[in-house]
């Protein structure tokens, strides 16, 4: 596959995932993604599995807490102003944290079969205007931005004693303080770059020149075998809702 066709793979998954309205509809498109996985990813499949499951599995217990433990019914059921049960509630957030799986996993088997490029040579490799691709590009830098910034944030936070290194009920009482640090960080650094170092350094003339030099690859055979099959499903998920 080529970056551009296993975008518009994701992008098809993804669309057929938010459009799905049964369970049946959500086991063609996992199908599918197994289907790739087993072609195009193979082995290193189970990484992209296990970091989707690691970014739903907090969701679900949210939902779960909220849907099943408070509020006892599902969104259809208050919708249609019935009693409801904690089973159809439990149903409900089953099938939205499955739907919101599908839609990580299928950014994540793109991000592993391509884990060989970095994120601007892949962003480079699409068939995008250059505004798109430096909004991409200025995005994947800021969420990196984000994290350093996340790192520091705990760092210092542990070094003044307020919160420990592992779980405890000290973190609890005082988790927002480092809600609060993380969030004057990220915003310190973020406008510093915007301000002071990009403008100075030239970056946004850079990355153009950078993000315009070359031509993308044409559709490769893989990408014109996935292509229709995930349209396909896609609109069998459609036509089944």
């Amino acid at each position: 596959m080529t970056p551009n066709g296993a975008a518009l793979f994701a992008l098809i998954v993804v669309i057929g995932a938010v459009a799905a309205s049964s369970l049946a509809g959500l086991a063609i498109l996992a199908g599918l993604l197994a289907a790739m996985a087993a072609f195009e990813v193979r082995e290193r499949a189970h990484r992209a599995l296990l970091r989707a499951v690691m970014v739903v599995l907090p969701l679900a217990a949210f939902m779960a807490l909220v849907w099943v433990g408070i509020v006892g019914r599902s969104a259809a059921e208050i919708a249609a102003g019935t009693p409801g049960t904690r089973q159809a509630a439990a149903l409900y957030v089953g099938f939205i944290c499955l739907r919101l799986l599908l839609v990580v996993l299928a950014i994540q088997l793109v991000v592993l079969r391509f884990d060989r490029l970095t994120p601007l040579q892949f962003v480079c490799a699409l068939r995008l205007p250059i505004m798109a691709k430096r909004l991409l590009v200025l995005t994947l830098s800021l969420i990196e931005t984000l994290r350093h910034a996340i790192d520091r944030a705990r760092t210092a936070l542990v070094a003044a004693g307020l919160v420990t290194r592992r779980p405890s009920l000290r973190n609890v009482t005082t988790g927002w303080v480092l809600v609060q640090t993380v969030w004057l960080t990220a915003v310190t650094i973020v406008v510093g770059r915007m301000r002071d170092k990009w403008p100075a350094e030239q970056t946004l003339a850079l990355l153009d020149d950078t993000l315009d030099a070359g031509e993308p690859l044409p559709l490769s055979t893989d990408d014109r075998i996935w292509l229709p099959v995930a349209l396909s499903a896609t609109l069998v998920v459609l036509g089944a809702g």
